[in-house]
């Protein structure tokens, strides 16, 4: 057996649902571990089932228990005391695709998976199972509006990630990349093809959007939190083109967007200080 653990935000949920749908398709017997990375304070939201209605197997805790070699039993403990943990975890080698998580059972996968190269072989049907169902999502006035909005016009998606981006825990990893510089090069880009292009501005820091992004062509989008940011990726997707973030977020919201010739714009750098080759998909513009 295969357990595929989820962490993180909705954008990494997806990435590691993914590759769950993956294995499934391989004739693995895979299931879900949502238990160790949510529940606990601060951490963010389980939305999968809530945005997507998905279903998985769910792995019960005696089966993580199993599988990371930590049951509280005595007998347990002193066997571990005595001859170590026989650990079956199975960490993703770095941040670009390891072929190595397609092989590994019995396993508990643990990584972000942030790679179409996890998933292409069943791309259809996670673009099915990731197709936004208007009764599942429960849209707000305000959502529904900008919805009408961005079909009846040439819509860009522009996603500002800051706030957590910015935090001095993450060790500079993010900064620097999608500087003020980044989105006005991405923007001009844009606006030589499409020179009627209307770019919606999504943003966990919207005050600085507003900020540094005055022109009529520029729509600010605000109202979402975190329990309801999947309605920005909802109104991302929806857009003809796309310029994303280093954030996993933005690379589902261009990647589920519908037009045959959209342009999605990246960072040429993902992390600092790491080659994150694997990420960007054939379509992607990289801006530096």
């Amino acid at each position: 057996m295969v357990i595929v653990q989820l962490s993180g935000g909705l954008g990494n949920q997806m990435f590691e649902y993914a590759l769950y749908l993956r294995l499934k398709a391989d004739g693995r017997q895979v299931k879900i571990d949502d238990r160790t990375c949510y529940g606990h304070d601060g951490e963010r939201p389980l939305q999968l089932a809530g945005v997507f209605g998905v279903a998985y197997d769910r792995a019960s805790e005696e089966e993580i228990r199993r599988m990371t070699d930590s049951s509280p039993n005595p007998f347990s403990r002193i066997r571990r005391k005595l001859s170590g943990r026989r650990n079956l975890s199975y960490r993703e080698a770095g941040v670009n695709f390891d072929p190595e998580v397609l092989k590994r059972e019995p396993a508990l996968l643990e990584g972000c998976f942030q790679s179409e190269r996890y998933f292409a072989s069943v791309a259809d049907q996670v673009r099915e199972v990731y197709r936004f169902r208007k009764e599942q999502l429960h849209l707000s006035a305000q959502a529904e509006q900008l919805a009408e909005r961005i079909a009846d016009s040439p819509a860009v998606s522009v996603h500002v990630r800051r706030g957590d981006y910015l935090d001095a825990s993450h060790g500079g990893m993010y900064t620097r990349i999608c500087t003020e510089g980044y989105y006005q090069r991405a923007m001009e880009r844009i606006r030589e093809s499409v020179p009627d292009a209307v770019f919606y501005m999504f943003s966990n820091d919207t005050d600085w959007v507003k900020k540094h992004f005055t022109g009529k062509d520029c729509v600010v989008v605000e109202g979402s939190t975190e329990d309801t940011g999947y309605q920005d990726l909802y109104l991302m997707s929806l857009c003809q083109h796309h310029i994303i973030a280093n954030s996993s977020f933005s690379w589902w919201g261009a990647w589920l967007g519908g037009n045959p010739q959209k342009k999605v714009i990246a960072p040429d750098r993902w992390l600092n200080g790491t080659e994150c080759r694997d990420i960007y998909t054939e379509n992607m513009i990289r801006i530096g």
